[in-house]
């Protein structure tokens, strides 16, 4: 099985912009999203995945990726995809960890979240002076949660 560890946070300046080394322009959608599972659709750039993930609320879920030829996201996307979310994900290395600063578009515009994946649920890393509050237990930022209830509609 594949566990994925993850830590999400809220970015509260652009200070990480000039530290950027790739930027890629991501698409997805959601074939099924509901409280034990979504499966997800997504091309980033000229590549296409499926992806199954838990609902599990915290930085531990299960997550399952596999490559998928681009011609079928796209068709899974139009026709199969209900929920969906565009948005474009930068690269920043900082203290040894990649963070991934994912910058919004469409009715989550405004939002921008940077995420750390680690080895281990306790693993120890250095937050970055642009890094703000931890959302990582707040559904509210699952991307699956953002394709149904986007940002610009939260009160």
């Amino acid at each position: 099985m594949a566990t994925e560890i993850e830590r999400k946070f809220l970015v509260h300046n652009d200070h990480w912009r000039p530290l950027v080394e790739r930027s890629m322009a991501l698409r997805q959608g959601y074939l099924i999203s509901d409280e034990h599972s979504s499966v997800r659709v997504r091309i980033s750039d000229e590549e296409a995945f499926l992806n199954i993930k838990s609902a599990t609320v915290g930085v531990s879920r299960l997550e399952f990726e596999y490559p998928i030829p681009v011609a079928d996201a796209e068709e899974m996307l139009d026709k199969l995809c209900h929920h969906r979310l565009e948005k474009t994900r930068h690269l920043v290395q900082h203290e040894g960890h990649l963070w991934e600063i994912d910058e919004f578009h469409g009715a989550n515009a405004g939002l921008i979240v940077a995420e750390v994946e680690l080895q281990d649920a306790e693993e120890a890393y250095q937050l970055p002076a642009w890094a703000g509050e931890e959302v990582s237990e707040d559904i509210r930022y699952y991307n699956s949660r953002l394709a149904e209830q986007p940002y610009s509609t939260w009160s």
